[in-house]
């Protein structure tokens, strides 16, 4: 069960039902949309216009789909999840269910503390650019689906002391996610000379680009030159530090300019720009419209009253 905390990006919150209080909940698409057309959106969202509205879970969301076509939006980019592929969102990202009646499959809701330490390092899971979609093929389509049914038979069995339970669910999971990270390299893996640098500047970047956007900042902070950090992006985004840069301010702008209802300069400040005029340039050029255009053509319609 998830609760809705009302910000300018709606926050959803995980508040375990008492068949889920062990920090993870799985479910089949089904009972989500059965959810959605009672509350009018994802459990503990209590108003009319949250089905298909834009959230920011707090918590991991995996899903899968074993019949039909499911589109799912992670952060404006939209995703078409089929039986031969999994999709994950991670706490903090902004994501939208598309239309649940069209595909059957499985959700597997849990928090970012419910695995072993082990398991939380070997899966990568407190990387917030961590892989969105993952294909599969061969032999690993079936090897995870029956992880993923054991993992759905022992949530669904309660008759067991809780302990247990919650040793027994956080084991299969694991089980889950290191079968699915496996199957590729994680995105961002490195040469050696490299990876520290840019797990530190992404971490850096990740805390000061409201206030900061040019790499002589961070080449200062953590004490690398901007020729460094350059090419440590590069090598892990394929992209410049400066654009690494922009981009992460880019895409809090359009969370905030999509989800929210601040003026176009409050969220200017926000993001550490001074000039409102100055603001609109910057998105303007890198994004190929104004924010104004925009926040209209992703806003989600506003019922008639």
């Amino acid at each position: 069960m998830v609760k809705n905390r009302h910000e300018a990006i709606p926050e959803i919150q995980y508040v375990p039902s008492a068949a889920s209080a062990v920090g993870i909940e799985v479910m089949p698409i089904a009972e989500l949309r059965r959810r959605m057309h009672r509350h009018g959106g994802p459990e503990g969202t209590r108003d009319a216009e949250g089905a298909g509205r834009a959230q920011r879970p707090d918590f991991h969301l995996l899903l899968t789909v074993e019949q039909g076509l499911l589109w799912h939006m992670v952060d404006f980019a939209d995703y078409a999840v089929t039986d031969s592929t999994w999709l994950w969102v991670r706490p903090g990202q902004v994501q939208r269910f598309g239309d649940l009646s069209a595909a059957t499959g499985t959700l597997v809701l849990f928090q970012p503390d419910f695995l072993d330490p082990a398991t939380v390092t070997d899966v990568r899971l407190d990387d917030p650019f961590g892989r969105t979609l993952w294909q599969i093929a061969g032999e690993d389509t079936p090897a995870l689906r029956q992880a993923l049914e054991h993992l759905a038979h022992e949530y669904g069995t309660t008759r067991m002391p809780a302990p247990t339970r919650s040793a027994i669910l956080q084991r299969l999971l694991a089980v889950l996610l290191l079968r699915l990270t496996h199957l590729t390299a994680p995105v961002g893996t490195l040469p050696a000379e490299h990876a520290e640098t840019f797990q530190r500047f992404r971490a850096a970047v990740e805390t000061d680009f409201t206030r900061a956007r040019d790499v002589g900042h961070y080449a200062r902070v953590l004490g690398y030159s901007p020729r460094t950090l350059t090419r440590a992006a590069l090598a892990a985004a394929g992209v410049g530090a400066k654009e690494f840069i922009d981009r992460r301010v880019v895409l809090e702008a359009k969370r905030l300019l999509a989800h929210g209802d601040e003026p176009v300069a409050a969220i200017g400040t926000r993001l550490g720009f001074l000039d409102t005029s100055n603001f609109v340039k910057y998105l303007t050029q890198r994004t190929g419209t104004t924010p104004a255009t925009f926040r209209s053509r992703y806003r989600p319609a506003r019922p008639a009253r």
